[in-house]
């Protein structure tokens, strides 16, 4: 099965200042993500589930769309501040997101095989996802869980 990368890209960059997932470091407006989807797709990984809010969808799927959608497959899931665990609740003063537990939950409906996380706004490198893909090609193949 080729792997699935997940990219979490549902922060709010509150220290930040706004949308560090969608900043241009490259040319063409390229964003840190941009980089590691292509060096996913360069070592086989057949598609992308990014991992955002619904108040930046918008702003996201206009950047994938211009570039990345038309290379790789790419899925969307929504972390969402009251998707909890049942018997759990929020806390009326909790508005940010949860963090990378929850965010992996959130793609886990789209998974079906192998996958890897990544944040999109760090810089992993092509030797990382190589290495992430070598890993998984290596590993037995296992049966996605129900």
């Amino acid at each position: 099965m080729k792997p699935t990368l997940v990219i979490l890209a549902a922060g709010v960059g509150s220290r930040y200042g706004g949308l560090k997932q969608l900043d241009p470091v490259g040319p063409g407006g390229a964003a840190l993500m941009d980089y590691t989807m292509w060096d996913a797709l360069q070592h086989g990984f057949r598609r992308v589930v990014l991992v955002i809010r619904r108040e930046t969808e918008d702003e996201i799927r206009a950047h994938i769309e211009r570039g990345a959608a038309r290379r790789i497959e790419v899925g969307y899931a929504y972390q969402e501040l009251d998707a909890v665990p049942d018997g759990l609740g929020v806390p009326d003063d909790r508005f940010k997101p949860w963090g990378t537990g929850q965010a992996v939950l959130a793609a886990a409906s789209q998974l079906d095989g192998p996958f890897v996380v990544a944040n999109a706004d760090d810089f992993y490198g092509r030797s990382a996802i190589e290495a992430l893909a070598g890993h998984l090609a290596a590993s037995p193949d296992t049966e996605p869980s129900p």
